[in-house]
């Protein structure tokens, strides 16, 4: 189950893989970033912008940072400017690791509850496996992401956890 050795892997990689995703994307066209792909949400914008709305979420369950007061129906709408986001996404991204570095063992323990507007109702669920959502639903979107880049011709560096730069363990 995830602690903080977890955690703080799981933000780097986070920081790594988001610069990495991110900075192939600035290759494409706003035209290109924006086209339907057929994945889940659509376009790579679209799926970027739901990922930093789901982090966002969570982030203010786990750490009381600020949350969107849109729902997953909008989720895909908080990228309006491409250069603004990717400010915002790398600051948001290092709030990610700063938590990493800060939360304790103790926090682990215990239950986070709150109103789920996917499936309508109040929810209970334990800490660790809400810290394993977290970085699952990343893992899930990103990949969703490198795959319509990949379709659009774009190559994107490694994403194994193994070949993580030296420079972002140290994060």
């Amino acid at each position: 189950m995830p602690n903080s050795e977890y955690t703080l892997t799981m933000a780097r990689y986070n920081l790594w893989q988001n610069e990495s995703l991110y900075s192939a994307a600035d290759k494409l066209s706003d035209s290109d970033r924006e086209k339907d792909r057929g994945a889940f949400f659509g376009s790579i914008q679209k799926t970027a912008s739901h990922l930093f709305w789901g982090d966002m979420i969570w982030m203010n369950r786990f750490a009381g940072t600020p949350a969107p007061d849109t729902g997953i129906p909008d989720s895909t709408s908080m990228i309006d400017n491409w250069v603004k986001f990717r400010v915002e996404r790398k600051a948001f991204d290092e709030r990610i690791l700063q938590w990493a570095h800060e939360v304790t063992l103790e926090w682990f323990e215990g239950d986070i509850s709150w109103y789920s507007g996917a499936i309508g109702r109040d929810v209970t669920k334990p800490k660790k496996m809400l810290v394993i959502q977290l970085f699952n639903h990343q893992t899930h979107h990103r990949g969703q992401i490198h795959a319509m880049l990949t379709s659009a011709g774009v190559k994107t560096d490694d994403t194994d956890i193994p070949f993580m730069p030296e420079h972002f363990l140290e994060l």
